[in-house]
């Protein structure tokens, strides 16, 4: 927990940070990246690295920088050409973050990830161990979305989500993101002058998606994505600071303890590595809709997920698939991996655990989910 002494935040004993740094603050207002910014960047991360802290950068930029590369006025809407301008941007952007940084005499490694490497678990777990050794070796990490390769859309959602991720892969005790609003407002402070600027927040607090607001033109993360990577992280024990980029020497002052910002703090209750694993599938197999009695017992009590709670299975999943759970209005409860087939959960949803035996035939887990291989949300 970050302690408040003296009106100053206790940053010092974090020394696993990771930083994100959006779009509108490496690009000249669209007009390509800012090596004068990138430059600014690259002196304060040289500064935190030499004074012992281990940094993990995620940038944005690729798109933008793409766009301006190939004359384009506004940022492509289908997926080939995002695609493409991700490909061409990306050359700029890390040849830009290594030029700087070896300034500083900072060893800089390219790391592109992908939602699918999250999700399977063997590349996951490589993709830690390669992080590790690179933290190991005091080289920062930058890291960006392989946005192409993505398949759905460019978007992990965001690089907001895909910084939380990264903060629970390599167990970070900060996430740092930099962005061009100075922190959580309780509304819009774009439309209301008189909108309040918190300086510290729960970061499971539901309330906070109500305040949250949309996105810019260069970057696709709103205050909303923030704070979804913000709980995200959470999960991982990693609390989050929110704060303006355009602030000067802002992460010598956030990290001096000056109460910049918005700082999301995390309950006690850190999850393990697996479920930090599991907590990292954005996409899954399938999805199963639970009543109310089901949410309380995985939220309230962090119980199993019995097949009696289990109202509607959807999708085409195995046994030991990632499904995630829903309550009866679609908001997700949980991801874990599943014990039951979908045709057999087909067949054993709402049914008490006695008469499972009866139906299938066979003795296996009683339980839908069990609560060792979920994540709750």
């Amino acid at each position: 927990m970050i302690q408040v002494v003296d009106e100053q935040r206790q940053l010092n004993a974090c020394k696993r940070i990771v930083v994100k740094i959006g779009s509108s603050l490496l690009t000249a207002n669209g007009q390509g990246l800012d090596l004068t910014a990138i430059s600014h960047w690259a002196k304060q991360i040289a500064d935190l690295h030499n004074a012992g802290h281990e940094i993990i950068l995620v940038s944005s930029g690729a798109v933008a920088e793409g766009m301006v590369r190939m004359k384009l006025a506004s940022r492509p809407t289908d997926l080939p050409s995002l695609q493409a301008c991700a490909a061409i941007g990306q050359m700029g952007l890390i040849h830009t973050w290594s030029s700087v940084l070896d300034q500083h005499g900072i060893q800089t490694a390219q790391v592109l990830l992908t939602h699918d490497d999250l999700a399977d678990r063997r590349r996951y777990l490589n993709s830690c161990d390669a992080l590790q050794n690179l933290i190991d070796w005091r080289v920062v990490p930058v890291i960006n979305e392989n946005d192409t390769v993505s398949t759905d859309e460019i978007r992990f959602g965001d690089n907001d989500t895909l910084a939380a991720m990264v903060a629970g892969q390599v167990q970070a005790e900060l996430l740092i993101i930099l962005t061009d609003q100075q922190g959580m407002f309780d509304s819009d402070p774009r439309s209301n002058p008189n909108a309040k600027l918190f300086s510290s927040v729960r970061a499971l607090d539901e309330s906070l998606f109500e305040m949250a607001g949309g996105g810019g033109v260069l970057g696709r993360g709103g205050m909303l994505t923030k704070v979804r990577a913000a709980r995200l992280a959470a999960k991982s024990g990693c609390p989050t600071l929110i704060a303006s980029g355009e602030s000067e020497n802002v992460l010598a002052r956030l990290m001096a303890g000056e109460m910049l910002g918005t700082l999301f703090t995390t309950d006690n209750d850190r999850i393990t590595a697996h479920q930090q694993w599991l907590a990292a599938h954005l996409q899954t197999a399938g999805r199963l809709v639970i009543d109310a009695g089901a949410v309380e017992a995985i939220k309230l009590n962090h119980r199993s997920l019995l097949p009696v709670g289990v109202k509607v299975v959807e999708g085409h999943f195995d046994r030991g698939d990632v499904v995630e759970c829903v309550d009866l209005s679609g908001a997700r409860v949980a991801v874990g991996r599943v014990n039951f087939s979908s045709s057999s959960a087909e067949l054993v949803k709402g049914l008490s655990s006695e008469k499972i035996y009866e139906v299938l035939g066979e003795a296996r887990s009683l339980e839908m989910i069990h609560r060792d291989h979920m994540a709750i949300y």
